[in-house]
C-alpha cells in the first residue's frame, strides 16, 4: 500500500476537527513513506491534506482537471500535478495510480468519487481496499443509509461488511494496510430471480 488516494472536500466544513483530521492524515502518509495521491487542489481540506505531507516530507501526486488549472485552483508546490481532459479521466487516473482509497469529509464531489470507488469494486473492476475516515461520525448518517438499502435488498450485505470506517487515521491505515488487494475480476454476488 504504498500509493494512498483520498477523496476530501474543496472546502474545510464547519468545525476544526475536520481540518486538524486532514493534516493529520497528510503527516502520517508521508512519514511512512506513503505517496498521496488527490485531486490537486490548494483550497478547503483537499490543502490542508496535500500541504501536511509536503510539509512532513512526502510525495504527493494531484491529478485536476484543465478546466479547474484555468480556475486557478490546482495546488502549485506538489511533487507531480497530472492535469487530465475531465472529471471521468481524473477518477480513472487516481484509480490507476492508487493501491488504496480513503474519503474524509467532503461535499457532492466527494461521495461521486467514493460510490465510484465502491461501485467499480463490486462490479470487480478493482480489488483495492477503501476506507472512510469517520472524522467525528460524518459518516455515522451515510452508514446508516448504506445498511438501509441493504436491509430492503439493493446492496448485497457483504458489500456492506467491507466497509471499513475508523475515527482516526492511524486506526485507519493500519486496517487498510492488513487488507489484501485482490485482482479486480467480474464477480457475481447476491445473484436473484426477484426482477
Amino acid at each position: 500500500m504504498q500509493h494512498v488516494a483520498v477523496f476530501c472536500g474543496a472546502r474545510h466544513g464547519g468545525e476544526p476537527i475536520y481540518t486538524v483530521a486532514a493534516r493529520t492524515l497528510g503527516a502520517m502518509l508521508a512519514q511512512s513513506g506513503r505517496t498521496l495521491v488527490y485531486g490537486g487542489g490548494r483550497v478547503g481540506l483537499m490543502g490542508e491534506l496535500a500541504d501536511a505531507a509536503l510539509h512532513a516530507g512526502g510525495r504527493v501526486i494531484g491529478v485536476i482537471p484543465h478546466f479547474m488549472v484555468e480556475r486557478e485552483l490546482a495546488h502549485g508546490g506538489l511533487s507531480e500535478l497530472i492535469v487530465v481532459d475531465s472529471m471521468h479521466a481524473r477518477k480513472a487516473r487516481m484509480v490507476e495510480l492508487a493501491d488504496a482509497f480513503i474519503a474524509m469529509p467532503g461535499g457532492f464531489g466527494t461521495l461521486d468519487e467514493w460510490f465510484e470507488i465502491l461501485t467499480w469494486a463490486q462490479i470487480g473492476l478493482h480489488g483495492k481496499p477503501a476506507g472512510l475516515l469517520n472524522v467525528a461520525g460524518y459518516f455515522d448518517a451515510l452508514l446508516a443509509f448504506v445498511r438501509h438499502a441493504a436491509a430492503q435488498g439493493f446492496v448485497a450485505p457483504a458489500e456492506v461488511e467491507r466497509l471499513v470506517l475508523a475515527g482516526s487515521a492511524d486506526t485507519l491505515l493500519a486496517a487498510l494496510a492488513a487488507i489484501p488487494a485482490s485482482p479486480g475480476h467480474w464477480r457475481r454476488t447476491d445473484v436473484s430471480a426477484r426482477g
